[in-house]
């Protein structure tokens, strides 16, 4: 055999050979999804609880679907930039909710809005009810990056969720959660039956229990390893 022919041999033996360790990755990619979202699944798909049950380790309680109810404290609402939905820039409205009987508010993402520049919205038009009666799913503040603080023409907007900015904006106590609202008497305008209010931003839907792209990507990496090799075949033979 040729040196050509052992050159070639070599490299499309080793291509093939990275193309599968890839697609073997993307297939422990995808074992990996699955655990997690049965995982996803075992708390979101729990029965309800009152949000005063939850536990004390905000972790312990990520993605349980939990009740709530109280009064909105629009004053000290918060907007969350750089939010996309289906491919327009927006951003997400956070609103203190405040209860009956305990000091600490819980923040409220009540949606998604339009923003142009992902960062600047008029949250007036967007007021629901003062009361609110409702069903979310709970979410952590995130750790360990790095936080933007607000900026003065900007002092309620902030690009990530970083709870020790945040405490420093309102005048009383926050939970060390926030809950996304999935659906609320409010959400339903009497005069319209079943239409959400004109003033209700879309909610926010929790992420699709679905195994991602994995399996599309480890086909692909598979696919070129048995080019790589049956070219090879062909080659040598017709050499």
């Amino acid at each position: 055999m040729t040196f050509r022919k052992w050159a070639l041999s070599i490299l499309a033996v080793s291509a093939a050979a990275v193309f599968v360790s890839l697609g073997v990755w993307q297939l422990r990619r995808m074992e990996e999804r699955r655990q997690q979202n049965a995982f996803l699944a075992s708390r979101r798909f729990a029965p309800e609880i009152s949000i005063e049950q939850l536990p004390a380790d905000p972790v312990e309680g990520r993605f349980r679907r939990v009740r709530l109810s109280g009064v909105y404290d629009y004053s000290n609402e918060i907007i969350h930039t750089i939010r996309g939905r289906s491919g327009s820039p927006g951003v997400h409205i956070l609103t203190p909710l405040l209860r009956a009987g305990n000091d600490t508010a819980v923040l409220v993402n009540r949606g998604w809005v339009y923003a142009p520049d992902g960062m600047t919205v008029d949250t007036r038009p967007w007021r629901e009810r003062d009361t609110l009666s409702g069903i979310g799913f709970v979410e952590t503040f995130p750790t360990g990056v790095a936080s933007t603080p607000p900026t003065a023409t900007r002092p309620r907007s902030m690009r990530r969720l970083d709870r020790t900015a945040l405490v420093k904006l309102f005048p009383y106590p926050i939970a060390n959660y926030y809950v996304v609202l999935t659906d609320s008497t409010s959400t339903r305008n009497p005069a319209l039956g079943a239409t959400p209010a004109p003033d209700v931003p879309p909610r926010v839907e929790p992420a699709p229990l679905d195994e991602g792209p994995h399996r599309n990507y480890a086909v692909q990496w598979f696919s070129f390893a048995a080019i790589s090799i049956i070219g090879l075949v062909f080659f040598l033979r017709r050499a």
